[in-house]
């Protein structure tokens, strides 16, 4: 088990960066109050990290407390920070520091906890070690992706929700947002009916079809805008469209900002200044999104994976672990128990760590994943944090 002191950090301190480096850890006292409380009130026996991250993931699910998903941003910090620090190294050429991807990872915390299943994944850690590397993977792609579109083809896919969010939040009036939405209505049910599926440069519009989706537009504003407006020219829908391609872009792709940012309020709480991942993502609505099933139905089979690796260890070996892993126990401790020697004791952990560690890449072989000196560092963490939790407490009811 951990220490209690251990327990309360874990989930009530975030990072603070400095020069693209970790500084120091501030507390939250909300949240520091509100763990020790927790903490008072439960058992020794239940006073386990991986016990209260499927605790305070249990209550973020049924939005019985509101502090559960600070808690568990607080907890996912390190995971953020080591796929922030691996993604800036295997990304040299990117334009973003490693205080950039932090924030980033930071805010995909939101989609790892619905993400989540604890019924076929027992460590949240664990799985965010695994999962948010990805996630940062998949946001490089998807803004690559959206940055080779034409203006054409980024209206083409844009939603209606997503487009009236964009031109919000670029501050515009609400009788301009409906002018330029009934501008963007008339764009794509001239210009996009007759465009081949799927193309990211797509061509300029000619003459011919803007004055067209002009006179669409000049018809249609009697019947479809609120408000009277006057009628506009082809260089003016024109001009509009583009406009409005611009707000898109900055609404789907905003600056990131510092995380060297705090605020202190009156109950001295330092607090970061994290952005809210609650709202659904804006790029979700535009790009295909993750395909949530695959990836919780292969993170379950590689748990799987690894239970049976485990089990079919000689049973001097799965003991030691047990030894090591659940009660805590130094390997002196061990030898002394077990009647073995020092170099005994090592070397069954080592090679037990091995043999699981051998089975999740063949099993990642033979799904064909392409395996690397760093993916396998990152699963011989995850590994070393799945035993950690295979041997702890999983009763998730104090």
């Amino acid at each position: 088990m951990r220490p209690r002191q251990e327990i309360t950090d874990m989930f009530s301190t975030f990072m603070q960066l400095e020069g693209d480096r970790f500084s120091k850890w501030l507390t939250d006292t909300k949240l520091y109050r509100n763990i020790q409380n927790h903490l008072g009130r439960s058992s020794e026996a239940l006073k386990s990290e991986n016990f209260w991250a499927l605790y305070w993931h249990k209550h973020w699910r049924s939005r019985s407390n509101n502090l559960a998903r600070m808690h568990l941003s607080a907890y996912l910090q390190e995971p953020c920070y080591w796929a922030a620090s691996k993604t800036v190294a295997k990304f040299t050429n990117s334009q973003y520091s490693l205080a950039d991807y932090f924030q980033m990872a930071i805010a995909e915390v939101e989609i790892i906890l619905k993400d989540f299943n604890p019924e076929k994944c027992s460590s949240l850690k664990a799985y965010a070690i695994m999962a948010i590397p990805s996630r940062l993977r998949d946001i490089l792609r998807q803004r690559k992706e959206a940055n080779l579109c034409t203006n054409w083809a980024l209206l083409r896919k844009v939603s209606k929700k997503l487009l009236s969010e964009a031109l919000s939040e670029a501050g515009l009036s609400q009788s301009a947002i409906a002018q330029y939405r009934l501008a963007w209505t008339c764009f794509k049910e001239l210009y996009v009916q007759n465009q081949p599926g799927g193309s990211s440069k797509l061509p300029e519009p000619n003459r011919q079809l803007w004055e067209a989706i002009t006179n669409l537009y000049n018809h249609q504003r009697q019947s479809q805008l609120t408000q009277p407006t006057e009628q506009r020219n082809a260089q003016t829908i024109e001009q509009w469209l583009n406009q409005t391609a611009l707000y898109v872009r900055a609404y789907l792709f905003p600056p990131v900002k510092s995380l060297n940012a705090f605020k202190q309020d009156d109950d001295t709480t330092v607090t970061l200044d994290l952005p809210d991942p609650s709202s659904d993502s804006p790029m979700a609505d535009m790009i295909a999104a993750e395909d949530v099933q695959n990836r919780q139905n292969q993170i379950s089979q590689m748990f799987s994976v690894l239970l049976k690796a485990l089990q079919n260890l000689d049973l001097q070996t799965q003991e030691v672990l047990k030894l090591y892993y659940q009660q805590g126990l130094t390997q002196q401790q061990i030898m002394q128990q077990l009647q073995m020697s020092q170099p005994t004791v090592s070397r069954r952990l080592v090679k037990g760590r091995e043999s699981i560690l051998a089975a999740l890449i063949k099993w990642s072989q033979d799904l064909n994943i392409s395996i690397n000196s760093n993916q396998i560092k990152d699963m011989s963490l995850a590994l070393e944090e799945w035993l950690r939790n295979q041997y702890g407490e999983y009763n998730i009811n104090p």
